[in-house]
């Protein structure tokens, strides 16, 4: 068997906000790795969401997120359920796929409360449709291995970047955490996996070698659409391979990018919960630049009040 992973993010640009990195990882026949899981899975899966949705839209979340959460949200929570992981709360979920995230939020007023799951009323029957998908990836010698997100919030993400004072170098160090979570997840020989390119990085060959200094490190392709590597040991093959849209073009890139995003929304809604709940009439605000600048000018009074460092709610870069 082989392992065919994706890894993407969600929230490198904002200004309020976690930056998250997923990964999502699955077992094929070694005989089918090639083939496009999308066609694997046409029985239960779909690339482009329907309007009758009687198959699981799975795509790069900036497909399936764009007016209601239901999409992204019916997605991801019908994989996990597939692995029979049926997350009933925010916190819930981090404990499966970002075990390490729960502590550090203990520090902050505003992620302290558990969101309960779902939150959209639409997401539909979950367990009806991760039966079928479950049921399709056994026909087709399919496993979903898993979903490993590691998700930075503000605060944690301040403190790194003030030491490396480098924000790609902050991304990447995720993509490495995931990657490696990823490699010890299964022992399989064969290793395939797919990233979305990490900003306007072209070079990989130093920050791998230096993360899994146990491996031979081959580069096989190096452009600015696409950097492809292998590592070698006595007893493992793994290819990582960074690309322009790999969430277009790999089933698990795609998955890996609902994770990102569905895991950052999260991180949101107990975020607007708190601060909306301190100041009547504070709108809700995704934490992007322009409607961060709009939020932070409007709490700013109730801000000032709690004496809130900026370093613990706004990221620096």
């Amino acid at each position: 068997m082989t392992i065919i992973a994706g890894v993407d993010e969600a929230g490198f640009g904002p200004k309020l906000g976690p930056l998250v990195m997923s990964g999502a990882a699955f077992r094929v026949p070694d005989d089918r790795a090639d083939e496009c899981m999308w066609r694997m899975l046409r029985g239960t899966c779909v690339k482009k969401p329907t309007r009758k949705g009687r198959r699981l839209a799975v795509a790069d979340s900036k497909v399936l997120y764009r007016d209601s959460l239901a999409p992204l949200e019916r997605a991801a929570l019908v994989m996990l359920a597939v692995r029979d992981f049926r997350p009933q709360t925010w916190y819930g979920l981090l404990a499966g796929i970002a075990p390490l995230a729960i502590e550090p939020l203990k520090s902050c007023a505003w992620y302290s409360a558990d969101v309960g799951l779902p939150v959209d009323g639409e997401v539909g029957d979950v367990a009806t449709k991760a039966n079928a998908v479950r049921s399709d990836c056994q026909d087709q010698g399919v496993e979903f291995v898993g979903v490993f997100s590691e998700p930075l919030a503000e605060f944690s993400y301040n403190e790194i970047v003030a030491r490396t004072r480098n924000k790609a170098a902050v991304n990447m160090g995720l993509a490495l955490r995931v990657i490696d979570r990823i490699l010890r997840s299964a022992p399989d020989i064969d290793v395939r996996i797919y990233v979305d390119r990490l900003g306007g990085r072209v070079h990989y060959r130093e920050a791998l070698g230096a993360s899994f200094p146990e491996y031979d490190l081959q580069i096989l392709h190096e452009s600015v659409d696409q950097s492809a590597y292998r590592l070698l040991s006595p007893d493992r093959i793994c290819t990582v391979e960074f690309s322009v849209g790999g969430e277009d073009r790999h089933f698990a890139t795609a998955l890996a990018s609902v994770y990102s995003k569905y895991v950052r929304e999260l991180y949101m809604r107990a975020f607007n919960s708190y601060w909306s709940a301190q100041l009547d009439g504070l709108r809700p605000t995704a934490g992007y630049y322009g409607d961060a600048d709009r939020w932070l000018k409007d709490a700013a009074p109730l801000l000032q009040r709690l004496a809130i460092r900026k370093s613990m709610l706004v990221r620096q870069r």
